[in-house]
């Protein structure tokens, strides 16, 4: 079911995902081709990507070519700053701390005590997505780690009510890295975005200039593949 207009988001909850790309303007044509996405400017860079005039998503331009092409989600929080302290007391760390992102709320990046890395948002102006669960946006989050246990420790202390808590409906799971990837593939987060056909995205996505990365594959949440973009961030296609 769609979940459209958001008007909140508890702490723990994917609240928003955003592309560190190389070239902006080819991320808009692939994305806007591949899920129906528009675009308009931020004044603080980039562009946000809308689902039916909704935000669902943002690309940026990655200044340091050294650094990954990727998605990365974000987690909702009520206090940034406070959540950063007990990432780091559970072994986490800030690399980033929080800074405001014009006046739409405070970011952070932060890792994992496997070192996989997801960021903070809190929430002024913008809560989140405001539309997610449909196709073309955001619907999963799988954290793929060398640890469940671990993972599920950190995570549960981090976020307890979203993922453990009597109402928990969480967007968020944990697997071994190889369930899916080879087994020296570092930790990190796999952003699902939702289509109606799996296999007709799938040839988009090759039109388009992406590829498979894993082929279709069964999960508790859906029939998932692996993909990259004609620039080389990794995301799945989730058909539920």
């Amino acid at each position: 079911m769609a979940e459209n207009r958001a008007l909140e988001y508890s702490e723990g909850t994917p609240c928003w995902v955003d592309a560190q790309l190389p070239d902006v303007a080819a991320g808009k044509r692939f994305y806007g081709e591949l899920f129906g996405w528009t675009f308009e400017d931020q004044p603080q860079g980039g562009v946000r990507a809308l689902k039916d005039g909704d935000p669902v998503a943002s690309l940026a331009h990655k200044t340091d070519g050294r650094l990954p092409t990727v998605w990365t989600v974000s987690f909702a929080t009520p206090d940034a700053e406070a959540l950063c302290g007990r990432i780091r007391a559970g072994g986490g760390q800030v690399v980033s701390p929080p800074l405001p992102f014009g006046d739409l709320g405070l970011t952070a990046l932060v890792t994992d005590p496997e070192g996989a890395v997801f960021a903070l948002w809190q929430g002024a102006r913008t809560p989140g997505f405001g539309r997610r669960h449909e196709p073309g946006t955001f619907t999963w989050v799988q954290l793929y780690t060398r640890d469940t246990e671990t993972a599920n420790t950190f995570y549960g202390d981090l976020f307890h009510d979203a993922l453990f808590g009597p109402d928990a409906d969480p967007d968020f799971g944990r697997a071994p890295v190889s369930d899916v990837f080879a087994a020296e593939m570092p930790p990190h987060f796999l952003v699902h975005f939702a289509v109606e056909d799996l296999e007709a995205g799938l040839a988009e996505v090759a039109r388009l200039g992406g590829r498979m990365q894993v082929p279709p594959f069964e999960t508790s949440y859906g029939t998932a593949a692996v993909v990259t973009d004609d620039q080389g961030a990794s995301f799945a296609l989730l058909r539920r």
